[in-house]
């Protein structure tokens, strides 16, 4: 197949999961998933390209899933909120790598994957599933949200621990993303709310979320960690 006819088929993949997700009522975000299956299965590869456009999707999912978070609810409820996340991370995570280990006899290396992989969640999909249904303006929306984070977290702490291998750009990742967490908070109201910048066609603000979020897909490739964390919190 020509490289150039994929970014039209993966277009009309798209289209067709909206128009399905609207007749069956069911998120469009599922549809496109299994539509994405099949069409791997069917031999559609992905652009290089369209693979780094489809990360930097989920991490700005991920920031607009942190906008959603209602810190005061959370702090109240975070009891809950962290059970319910740990336990869902840790009960699929230990199921399934004993299984595999044990009754399965699969190496430990494989079987950990296999645990890590079944255990995890996506905290973009789970929050435009919470939008389309209008559940996340609800407390029990708000509730699973905080919830899927704690799984992710889980997820993201366990591959870092089992699998990453630290090196110098570890370090360099986790100090620029602390840094401009911590550079963002106390300046970004001279982006938001500066008069020649408000408001404006252009947007300059869009701009500049995105910017922040590519210096931490930036620096995530380089010390082999995940974007995610850190746009999480840069607005929880």
């Amino acid at each position: 197949m020509k490289t150039e006819a994929v970014p039209l088929i993966v277009a009309l993949l798209i289209f067709a999961s909206s128009l399905i997700s609207l007749t069956v009522g069911l998120s469009v975000a599922i549809i496109e998933i299994l539509i994405g299956v099949l069409a791997g299965t069917l031999g559609l590869e992905p652009e290089a390209w369209m693979l780094y456009l489809a990360g930097f999707g989920g991490v700005l999912l991920t920031f607009l899933a942190g906008t959603e978070i209602d810190v005061r609810l959370m702090r109240e409820r975070f009891k809950e909120s962290f059970l319910i996340g740990f336990f869902s991370f840790l009960t699929p995570f230990a199921g399934v790598f004993l299984y595999a280990h044990l009754a399965s006899g699969w190496s430990l290396k494989a079987a950990l994957i296999a645990g890590t992989a079944l255990s995890t969640t996506s905290l973009a999909v789970v929050y435009s599933v919470l939008v389309e249904t209008g559940l996340s303006r609800t407390e029990i929306g708000k509730l699973i949200l905080a919830a899927t984070f704690i799984t992710d977290m889980g997820t993201a702490l366990t591959l870092s621990i089992l699998f990453a291998k630290a090196t110098y750009y570890t370090v360099l990742f986790v100090v620029a993303s602390v840094m401009a967490i911590v550079l963002a908070t106390k300046f970004s109201h001279a982006i938001f709310d500066h008069p020649r910048l408000k408001n404006k066609v252009i947007e300059p603000e869009i701009k500049y979320v995105f910017l922040l979020l590519f210096v931490f897909i930036y620096f995530a490739k380089l010390g082999e960690g995940h974007a995610v964390l850190p746009a999480f919190l840069l607005v929880s």
